[in-house]
């Protein structure tokens, strides 16, 4: 009879433990949930944001197609141009800067080639290289997400590059800018 009655003291209180056990275990899972909900939604955010800053965007270029179909831009000259008609190309070494936004988490990396009008433009533009990487950092890095998405943003980023440089130097004239890698992040 004695055996009994420890054998009843026992099954409570290991009914206790476990029970509490399972509610530890279930606190714990929850909390797991919840934090990876979380951090998830701060991961997404950021892409929310850019898809949102973007369709007002969009909607604009639809409004401008509309308006301006009959118009002729520097972008379709360019489209029309044969290769055989491209000037001499000198290559810059690759830009990546940090964006111009509130959170200040993009960067865009561009690499770029001016076209020439002359061949003897390369020996100034040799000489004046930090210069000339100063101002095209200065031209890209003061641009939002937003300006330079489009390719209407691109064509208005290399026409002021293109004059910015062209005001600075004395030998010839860069009469177009290539970009052969762009990216944003």
């Amino acid at each position: 009879m004695a055996e009994e009655k420890e054998t009843e003291e026992s099954a409570p209180v290991e009914k206790k433990s476990s029970n509490m056990l399972m509610i530890i275990i279930i606190v714990v899972l929850i909390l797991i949930i919840i934090i990876g909900a979380v951090v998830a939604f701060l991961l997404m955010g950021s892409d929310e944001e850019a898809a949102v800053n973007n369709a007002p965007q969009a909607q604009e270029r639809v409004a401008d197609t509309r308006t301006n179909r009959k118009s002729v831009s520097s972008t379709s000259f360019d489209n029309n141009r044969k290769l055989s008609d491209i000037g001499v190309l000198y290559p810059l070494d690759t830009f990546t800067v940090n964006l111009k936004s509130d959170s200040g988490r993009r960067y865009l990396k561009a690499t770029m080639s001016l076209e020439l009008d002359s061949p003897e433009l390369s020996h100034e533009l040799d000489s004046k290289a930090p210069v000339l990487r100063d101002r095209i950092i200065r031209i890209l890095s003061s641009k939002t997400l937003e300006e330079i998405s489009s390719k209407k943003g691109k064509q208005k980023v290399s026409q002021q590059i293109m004059d910015t440089l062209n005001s600075m130097i004395t030998d010839g004239k860069i009469q177009g800018i290539y970009f052969t890698e762009f990216v944003i992040q």
